[in-house]
């Protein structure tokens, strides 16, 4: 079967992009789909909430700079058909350093194409940077599909427009005319609030079919599973944010063909 290379991208910080890339992934390895994680944030809170320790020379650094090889940087995690590519601070610099380079939109692409070929994965999910930098935009240059993750508040939708003007900038230049923007995962929703219900109801009018029915709830747990180094999968499993994952990564399979 086919391999499907997913990104989560969003120029904001704070809005459920890592917990999402975290949890579908971990969500899709617990329906025995075999899934890599790539963490392209220099930040590294993807490595750091699977409770992998951040190691110099671990992360796709060197990769995009044509030294060495993706397929040697996948690490084993603690949970069975879940791999990681995990991220390092040196990351940061690739920001500024892929810019000299050539074809510098098509790095990734070109590192994670024997990935990719290796049928070792049925997904690819990449958590990307809070920003719309060199490195995001080379995740959404190597993937089939953008997920983006959109807060349950005031001004969430200002952003949208912003990365899908950049989606189609990549399509038009030629740079990645199969991307798609395969769904939007509306995060941190408080059921307290009518504000959430109302954006909510505000992207549904606007983009029907890109919406997920699993909305993810701004919960306690969430917050507290990356601080012991556990998706909610392992660290809550009959939590509402782990039912929420668990329903997110059933629609993302059946969306998708996985």
């Amino acid at each position: 079967m086919a391999t499907t290379v997913f990104t989560i991208a969003n120029q904001k910080g704070g809005v459920g992009k890592t917990t999402t890339a975290v949890n579908l992934a971990a969500g899709l390895a617990e329906r025995k789909i075999h899934t890599l994680l790539i963490d392209l944030d220099p930040q590294a809170n993807a490595t750091s909430s699977l409770g992998i320790e951040k190691q110099e020379g671990r992360s796709l650094y060197s990769a995009l700079h044509g030294e060495g090889e993706a397929l040697s940087l996948v690490t084993p995690t603690a949970y069975e058909h879940l791999a990681l590519i995990p991220s390092e601070e040196d990351l940061a610099a690739a920001e500024i350093e892929l810019s000299q380079t050539e074809n510098y939109l098509m790095r990734l692409r070109s590192v994670l194409l024997p990935v990719v070929a290796s049928g070792g994965f049925r997904a690819i999910i990449i958590d990307c940077p809070p920003a719309l930098g060199l490195l995001s935009m080379n995740s959404l240059a190597a993937a089939d599909f953008l997920l983006i993750t959109l807060q349950c508040e005031y001004m969430a939708l200002e952003g949208l427009g912003q990365i899908l003007r950049n989606v189609e900038r990549l399509k038009t230049a030629g740079i990645n005319p199969a991307l798609e923007l395969g769904g939007i995962v509306m995060t941190m929703f408080d059921v307290r609030t009518s504000l959430s219900r109302q954006v909510v109801e505000e992207v549904k009018t606007h983009m029907p079919d890109k919406i997920f029915s699993s909305i993810i709830p701004r919960t306690v747990r969430l917050s507290e599973a990356p601080s012991f180094g556990k998706p909610i999968f392992a660290y809550d499993p009959t939590s509402s944010g782990c039912t929420a994952y668990r329903n997110l990564a059933a629609e993302v399979v059946k969306r998708f063909g996985i």
